[in-house]
């Protein structure tokens, strides 16, 4: 190859990074705007009965960043009375640990009320999260409710949920500029109690197409839902 061709290659995948990396940048900038209206539109309806906060995978040692803005989130909208309750979701799905046992330990330990918190630990895929928090929601009687997670997955949550007969499903997307001034240290916490006998990852039980049909919704009943 000459010269010249190497130069134009190598210019050329020089732009396309370029014009990826651009388009990261506005997709970030307008998902944290379209948060801002999202949370905006939404919190005229609080106080929620109850917030949804899906799970992330704990390695047992420590949480890391996504665990911690949820749960940070969760305690912020308990704090500002925004929720009466939050329900944790999540089941051990790549690590022994139950996600929602995890991040209700890391709750408590941060001060919110252990009354005021419940966990599903069915959910294995991201929509599962939402679907079997809700049926224990209504188990409970909450009908007001909402999903308090990150700009990205509430979008996600937002498309797939669509099909829903019952609309009441609120979105509290959190936005980063709350956030981002607190003191966000990781207390301790009794991880042993939260493993799961028997432990078997969801990599070696559903193949990666599975999982994705999984985290599409293609595993739950959404006719049970009111």
């Amino acid at each position: 190859m000459s010269k010249n061709k190497v130069s134009l290659k190598l210019k050329k995948a020089g732009y396309k990074f370029l014009s990826i990396s651009m388009v990261l940048l506005l997709s970030g900038c307008w998902g944290q705007k379209k948060a801002r209206k999202i949370y905006t539109e939404n919190i005229k309806n609080a106080p929620f009965d109850a917030i949804i906060v899906p799970g992330i995978p704990y390695n047992g040692e420590h949480w890391d960043d996504v665990m911690m803005i949820r749960v940070y989130w969760a305690k912020y909208l308990y704090d500002q009375q925004i929720t009466k309750h939050i329900i944790f979701s999540g089941s051990a799905v790549y690590t022994k640990y139950y996600e929602a046992k995890i991040m209700k330990k890391y709750a408590v330990a941060l001060g919110v009320p252990e009354s005021v918190i419940y966990t599903d630990t069915l959910a294995e895929h991201s929509t599962e999260n939402v679907y079997y928090s809700l049926l224990q929601a209504y188990d409970l009687g909450f009908e007001n409710v909402a999903l308090a997670t990150d700009p990205y997955q509430s979008y996600f949550m937002r498309n797939v949920f669509k099909k829903r007969k019952d609309k009441k499903l609120s979105y509290l997307p959190m936005d980063y500029e709350i956030l981002e001034p607190m003191a966000k240290p990781e207390p301790k916490i009794d991880a042993a109690s939260a493993i799961m006998e028997n432990f078997v990852p969801l990599t070696e039980r559903e193949s990666g197409r599975e999982r994705w049909r999984g985290t599409m919704g293609k595993n739950v009943d959404f006719s049970r839902l009111k």
